[in-house]
């Protein structure tokens, strides 16, 4: 119908959020902030002890209006839901939107492994793919932050001189060109300009 102006497709179509050491307290900050109708789906590396199950999920679901639940292999992204990897298991998005599981070798001593999670994502969405790196130890996800860079995705990485932890923040930022480098508290919201085409990076 004339005068009714339809919803604007998202430029994005994953969010992938790698974290370590003080993430929780991190995720609970983004998450807890996105909104309900957060329209793209979300996927997350937090690394995790692997000699015990983690209820992260309840306690992120919890604190947001966002469905959030542990990634089963084989099942497809949903747009608004956080699909969290599982302890010693990497998480990767394969075409389609299906996620999978794998126990291949630990990348950097850890699994899951963000570099994974981010060349998967790169490799299924191309420009498409907006990946995040937050407060950690070490240095994983900034291999994969150069993969999405160099298929034309966007990189948001929290401020390393603000995190918690800055390892992984400053091993992104010192690796590829960041698209933004913002505080905590500053993250949400620029994750929802971008996939609402309000933000450029």
């Amino acid at each position: 119908m004339p005068g009714l102006s339809r919803p604007r497709a998202s430029p994005y179509e994953i969010v992938a959020i790698g974290s370590s050491a003080g993430g929780v307290k991190a995720l609970l900050a983004v998450l807890g902030a996105l909104p309900a109708d957060f329209p793209v789906p979300l996927a997350i590396v937090q690394h995790l002890d692997p000699r015990h199950d983690t209820i992260l999920a309840d306690i992120l679901d919890r604190q947001s209006r966002l469905r959030i639940k542990l990634a089963e292999a084989g099942e497809l992204l949903e747009p608004g839901v956080v699909h969290v990897a599982p302890p010693d298991r990497h998480l990767l998005v394969e075409p389609g939107g299906k996620l999978g599981l794998s126990t291949v070798d630990r990348v950097k001593f850890v699994r899951p492994s963000a570099d994974l999670l981010f060349e998967s994502v790169a490799a299924v969405y191309g420009p498409a793919a907006l990946i995040c790196v937050l407060t950690g130890t070490g240095s994983d996800g900034a291999a994969g932050a150069a993969v999405v860079k160099s298929r034309g995705g966007t990189v948001v990485s929290e401020d390393p001189d603000t995190a918690e932890f800055s390892g992984m923040p400053q091993a992104v930022t010192k690796s590829v060109s960041v698209d933004l480098v913002l505080p905590l508290e500053d993250i949400a919201a620029a994750l929802v300009g971008l996939v609402e085409g309000t933000r450029t990076s």
